[in-house]
């Protein structure tokens, strides 16, 4: 699937120097995706997404431990495209997208080196991580000196506290929501906004992590954002994008989880959506990397998020995204039988059906959401 070109807004609340930093991401077209020892599904679900939606810009992923296999074998994407070992295999390299979402967002001491090589080529190295490379002053110098560009996509200035905005009555407010972390909520929205373009629709999805800022040259790190303004930028991007006629705000972390629920509090609050598509891995029975702790029940997580939603704006769940890595396909239609027949609820696989049965569920409610 060829990458998708979309319009650069600057990210909310942003410096400048930021902003116009963000903006050069989608104008890269020679792309070698870094996941060096970290090829597998549990780490590299920032490079399956780049691979999913940018795949005509990347000419390679580098991983000198899987050198010689094709990506497709080991992440399910990007069909054709080689692994390499070294940056010197390639040509023309525009930029380096370190391609993992590591627990913490910490960078590996494995990739320091190819992040140092291409940084002394003069390729340009786009991030994720937490940890910014931009900061690191060897790395600094050595940017300065080659003419490479470090762009850290979770850095931001966002300062502005939530005013409980009134937002367009006309726009549609969509969230994806999760039953744990890394279970497709960004793939989920990705896939249903442009099942809404094919029909015609002005719909926008709204990157709130740094693997849809990637994707889509623009949106807010939510989970880089001080606490305080949290539910101001997630509110402050609806604010920004609300002329479209239906708006997918990409969701992050899990309401329950031990970790990661004050952003996706933040998010429900800020953003206020009127409509949740909430996304869950079919087999996952623990919460990602505490095999201690349980999931609850796709029911229990209904009432809970149209509960905790609706303090903000009424709300409700109208359908549910499944991944069904773990299933077979026959297992699958089975398991989206039960799910529906239990909630009441649309289901469906986006990673092998499509979106359209959300798309549908979307067009309804709008007719009672939208007056």
């Amino acid at each position: 699937m060829p990458a998708q070109q979309i319009s650069v807004a600057d990210p909310p609340n942003s410096k400048p120097e930021q902003s116009q930093l963000i903006s050069r991401i989608n104008g890269y077209h020679r792309i070698v995706i870094l996941t060096e020892a970290h090829t597998n599904y549990q780490y590299a679900k920032t490079a399956i997404a780049l691979l999913r939606y940018r795949t005509a810009d990347v000419v390679a992923v580098l991983d000198s431990t899987q050198a010689g296999h094709q990506v497709k074998d080991l992440i399910g994407q990007g069909d054709g495209i080689p692994i390499v070992s070294s940056l010197s295999e390639l040509d023309d390299v525009d930029a380096m997208f370190i391609g993992i979402s590591p627990s913490g967002g910490r960078l590996p001491a494995a990739m320091q080196a190819a992040i140092r090589e291409a940084i002394e080529a003069g390729i340009d190295v786009v991030s994720g991580l937490h940890d910014f490379i931009s900061e690191d002053v060897e790395l600094k110098q050595l940017a300065e000196e080659s003419g490479s560009t470090i762009i850290d996509v979770r850095k931001n200035n966002c300062r502005e506290v939530a005013r409980y905005a009134t937002f367009n009555p006309e726009c549609l407010r969509i969230h994806t929501v999760g039953h744990d972390c890394s279970v497709g909520k960004m793939i989920a929205s990705k896939e249903i906004e442009l099942e809404l373009i094919r029909r015609g629709i002005d719909a926008r999805f709204l990157a709130t992590g740094q693997t849809g800022i990637m994707i889509a040259g623009n949106g807010i790190p939510i989970d880089c954002t001080v606490s305080d303004f949290l539910n101001g930028s997630a509110e402050q991007i609806v604010l920004d994008h609300q002329h479209h006629e239906i708006v997918l705000i990409e969701g992050q972390g899990c309401i329950t989880h031990p970790a990661y629920s004050g952003v996706t509090l933040g998010l429900l609050h800020g953003s206020a959506p009127q409509g949740l598509i909430l996304c869950y891995e079919a087999g996952r029975e623990t919460v990602k990397n505490l095999d201690h702790v349980p999931i609850p029940s796709l029911k229990q997580f209904v009432s809970l998020y149209e509960t905790i939603a609706s303090a903000r704006h009424p709300c409700k769940i109208i359908g549910i995204a499944m991944n069904g890595r773990r299933l077979s396909p026959e297992e699958g239609e089975l398991e989206k039988q039960k799910v529906s027949a239990e909630l009441g609820l649309p289901v469906c696989d986006v990673f092998r059906d499509g979106a359209a049965v959300l798309a549908d569920a979307i067009l309804e409610f709008q007719k009672e959401a939208v007056q």
